[in-house]
């Protein structure tokens, strides 16, 4: 008797490991998932940022003025950086791209001040960028406005491609990632079935029954749930070090909330489908336990 305990408990200590692993490799392809969808939302307003609006600003416009023009903007919902480029600047640069300074043909610096405006990235998109430019020019310290339209219509386009891309497949592995722990569960609690026939015989509650079973899946998918967080976790630092600029995108709380999402996964999943599984051999019959 005691060898056969023994070896049963052994083929129940390798369930519980096989659905384990088994399970941390789903959650590692969701948490997967999770944080290219948090880094692309993080990604979109990166770029969005980074598009430049050129404000020119009059000859007129003196240092003190142009300052005053950039603490006026800074004040607007739409601002998210400034940075003046005096004319002196201006020329300075333009020198060392073209090789040569047009000031000694033409007599005069031709290159005018600018304040070179970025916007906060729920701005960024067309609509709102020609109500900005139509604000800004009614000032009567600016000469123009410019702007990429083209670039900031690919720019949106792309991001909102990929982000309906990133959504469709978040949903698709979901449900496979959940077909895929039901199946493993419902394996580990079908060689106990008898086991769940037995107590009911000598008239146990279903939920009697059913808590073991719940509380070990709460167990694996916690481990599961650690586990892909590490092989992440690895991932993610991987990337640090061969690229360490991409966490301008990936943020703490991208990382933060890709961690809790595979926690929440972990144990959700696996408990509902030891549930559902369990609730499914509670149902069955004796004749019918021994025909599946």
């Amino acid at each position: 008797m005691s060898k056969k305990r023994k070896k049963a408990r052994s083929r129940r200590g390798m369930q519980v490991i096989t659905l384990c692993i088994s399970t941390t490799m789903v959650l590692v392809l969701l948490g997967m998932v999770v944080f290219f969808v948090l880094s692309a939302r993080n990604l979109s307003a990166h770029m969005k940022e980074n598009l430049t609006v050129t404000v020119m600003l009059k000859d007129s416009v003196t240092v003190n003025d142009a300052h005053m023009l950039c603490r006026d903007l800074y004040h607007r919902p739409y601002s998210h950086n400034i940075d003046y480029i005096s004319k002196e600047q201006a020329q300075r640069e333009q020198i060392k791209e073209l090789g040569s300074d047009p000031s000694e043909f033409l007599g005069f610096n031709p290159f005018p001040a600018t304040l070179e405006l970025q916007l906060s990235s729920d701005y960024a998109n067309c609509d709102s960028l020609r109500w900005i430019a139509r604000e800004i020019r009614r000032d009567s310290r600016v000469s123009d406005v410019t702007y990429m339209e083209d670039l900031m219509d690919r720019v949106n386009a792309n991001l909102s491609r990929l982000s309906l891309i990133l959504l469709v497949l978040a949903v698709l592995l979901t449900c496979v990632s959940f077909s895929l722990i039901s199946n493993t569960v419902r394996l580990s609690i079908y060689a106990r079935r008898f086991v769940i026939h037995t107590m009911k015989l000598v008239g146990a509650s279903w939920g009697f029954i059913r808590r073991p079973f719940l509380k070990q899946a709460v167990g694996v998918g916690i481990v599961a749930a650690l586990l892909a967080n590490v092989v992440l976790g690895a991932g993610v630092y991987g990337l640090y070090v061969t690229q360490p600029g991409l966490f301008d995108i990936v943020t703490w709380d991208v990382l933060a909330l890709t961690g809790g999402a595979v926690f929440l996964f972990g144990i959700v999943i696996t408990l509902f489908c030891a549930w559902l599984a369990v609730n499914k051999f509670l149902r069955m019959t004796a004749s019918e336990l021994y025909q599946i």
